[in-house]
């Protein structure tokens, strides 16, 4: 005979969705795995964010190398920090993918802080998300990215990328410009047999294109960032989403 009682849990129920709350009071198995799975998920989260700043270290370091070198000798070529855009562009795509992984493990990391170590510290409060157990769940029988790659891509941008560019954009304007005062600055833009006007064309479409994807407004689905602002509307806007 099966008892009907006995294996029947309500993950939603009060009792079970805040289990933070028995941990202040006693030890339990439950508890003492989740701490466990938090470890596990801060130190994933932390491989991931240093991935993040080696991509970001390497494109400093190309970018200072390029700088250095373009600048170094009027007869160096001003094309070498066009490449230089290209290969911060590859790095910014590849810091990208990467921010999609680290994400993963940092809204898991913020569910359980949020539901059952802020529960365990303040079991007066009620949790943020009823149903965080369910979701918790779900997530580690199914692991799935939480954000877009274009939102990853934005995120990057405006982080770091959109700087770095910037640097590169700069120094390109002033290499065919007040560094080679005695040509047409058209002329001097000219990559080959690919005239000036053409180059100069291209890199400003590429900065327009640049410039409206990390300054278009979006919803943002990332969990777990600080976000610059009211405090207060930031609470709500994150209650709203949940």
């Amino acid at each position: 005979m099966t008892d009907s009682n006995s294996d029947d849990i309500d993950p939603t129920a009060r009792d079970q969705r805040e289990i933070g709350r028995e941990m202040v009071e006693q030890s339990t198995g439950l508890g003492s795995v989740m701490a466990h799975a938090y470890r596990g998920e801060m130190d994933e989260a932390t491989t991931w964010r240093q991935r993040l700043d080696q991509a970001t270290t390497w494109a400093v370091t190309v970018i200072a190398a390029i700088l250095t070198w373009a600048f170094s000798n009027p007869d160096n070529p001003h094309y070498i920090l066009l490449v230089g855009i290209v290969i911060v562009t590859i790095f910014l795509g590849i810091e990208a993918r990467r921010y999609r992984h680290y994400d993963v493990y940092r809204s898991r990391i913020r569910m359980l802080q949020q539901n059952l170590f802020a529960n365990a510290l303040d079991p007066s409060r009620s949790v943020e998300h009823p149903d965080w157990r369910v979701k918790l769940s779900t997530d580690y029988r199914t692991p799935t990215l939480k954000v877009t790659f274009g939102e990853a891509l934005v995120n990057r941008l405006r982080r770091v990328y959109l700087a770095l560019l910037g640097v590169l954009l700069a120094a390109w304007i002033f290499r065919i410009t007040a560094f080679a005062p005695r040509q047409d600055w058209l002329a001097t833009a000219a990559v080959a047999n690919i005239p000036g006007v053409v180059v100069v064309g291209v890199v400003t479409t590429f900065f327009v294109a640049v410039l409206g994807l990390a300054l278009w407004p979006r919803e943002r689905h990332a969990k777990g960032e600080f976000r610059e602002g009211d405090p207060d509307a930031w609470k709500e806007e994150g209650n709203n989403d949940s």
